[in-house]
């Protein structure tokens, strides 16, 4: 389905500035209970990480990481060993960074750029597209068919940015079609031709928590009194949805000089009076700020009560100067320390909590939709029943 983004915008856009002159939010039908457990027991996890991690497109990287031919990126996520390459021809390709004779770990670099791998047990050698080149001492070794023993190869998408892969080697998932009208949407800002600021890695809660804190502002005032509430206002909020991906948008305290602005034409306001956070179910938010653009990778593990973040920085011009390149590293550490000090170090302690087995539920309030609409779609992935009803925001 193709949405007119300004359209989507304008209209959010005036919503929101409605919800601050009236004092509301955008809300549900109601609240909605769901079980600690589903953040703890080690069972629950397991299926999200099935039905949701290792059978959807998930986000494995971004493009400007890898931006030249010969570049490459190993990364780990639920124990598979990643390779992402860059090929001659532009293009990505996401293979398992294990040596297909013995299984030996190809390279234990995290990033380069090369054309061949070598394995350090035998020296099997391995083209970037994953081509078995050349076995070490073939004669001795017996013959191999070719393209028998090449490295597996995950399915990909590589857009607006961003690369996808489904981590099933066997998958039929249309990618381009899960992703769908937000891809539509985060592709418009051509964020592949970006410069790369960098990344940082972090490392918090259970996923769920995790990505619980990115659906809503509510917690503004309580947990970020001096970095995020200054700037924007505390619960209030207004969704949109494709799919199981998530528009939410937030209003700064400026928001209410956009009054005067044709309602049509508030889509040319973003980051000046109000921000959208685009989440890509299940690993992905987008934070779009005129300073700088932060990706947030989520990664779940290596159990149900961990998660490591790797947060990439973007930025849509390059720099002019020493100042500008220091501004922008600059503001990417004061984004990685919200984040970690004052998100995921409060998530650790909450679920403490829910470790206890003390509290049955936690509860989510009218104001807290997107948090309601994305706990659905994680019981209906993990529920595994795809005749059922999609959930509806």
């Amino acid at each position: 389905m193709t949405v007119d983004t300004k359209i989507q915008y304008s209209r959010m856009a005036g919503r929101l500035i409605d919800h601050v002159a009236n004092g509301t939010t955008d809300w549900a039908e109601g609240t909605m209970e769901v079980p600690s457990t589903e953040y703890t027991d080690a069972e629950q996890w397991q299926r999200e990480m099935d039905c949701i991690f290792k059978s959807l497109p998930i986000l494995v990287g971004v493009t400007q990481d890898i931006p030249n031919p010969g570049d490459f990126r190993s990364l780990e996520i639920l124990g598979i060993p990643l390779l992402i390459t860059r090929q001659a021809d532009g293009s990505a390709k996401v293979l398992m960074n294990v040596c297909t004779h013995r299984g030996m770990q190809l390279t234990s670099e995290p990033c380069g750029n090369q054309k061949l791998f070598s394995c350090p047990y035998h020296g099997w050698t391995f083209k970037s597209d994953g081509a078995l080149r050349a076995i070490a001492d073939a004669p001795k070794f017996g013959d191999v068919c070719e393209g028998a023993r090449d490295l597996v190869q995950f399915p990909c998408h590589e857009e607006g940015g961003l690369i996808f892969a489904v981590l099933d080697a066997e998958s039929d998932v249309d990618i381009r079609a899960y992703l769908g009208a937000m891809m539509d949407d985060v592709a418009k800002k051509g964020m592949d031709q970006w410069t790369y600021v960098g990344h940082r890695i972090i490392h918090g809660p259970n996923w769920k928590v995790a990505y619980d804190g990115y659906l809503e502002g509510y917690h503004f005032k309580a947990a970020h009194p001096e970095t995020i509430e200054p700037r924007t206002f505390t619960n209030v909020m207004e969704y949109d949805a494709h799919g199981p991906h998530q528009l939410v948008g937030f209003a700064a305290k400026n928001v209410l000089e956009l009054g005067d602005v044709d309602r049509d034409e508030l889509w040319q306001h973003e980051t000046k009076g109000f921000d959208f956070i685009r989440l890509f179910f299940p690993n992905v938010s987008i934070f779009i700020a005129e300073e700088i653009t932060q990706v947030a990778q989520m990664i779940p593990g290596p159990g149900p009560m961990e998660n490591t973040t790797i947060l990439h920085f973007l930025h849509p011009t390059q720099p002019e100067n020493d100042e500008d390149v220091a501004a922008r590293i600059e503001m990417a550490d004061w984004l990685r320390n919200v984040v970690q000090e004052e998100d995921y170090n409060v998530g650790l302690k909450l679920q403490q909590g829910l470790e206890t087995g003390l509290m049955r539920s936690v509860l989510f309030g009218r104001n807290e939709r997107g948090n309601q609409y994305f706990h659905r779609w994680v019981k209906w992935y993990s529920d595994g029943d795809t005749s059922a009803p999609q959930p509806e925001l």
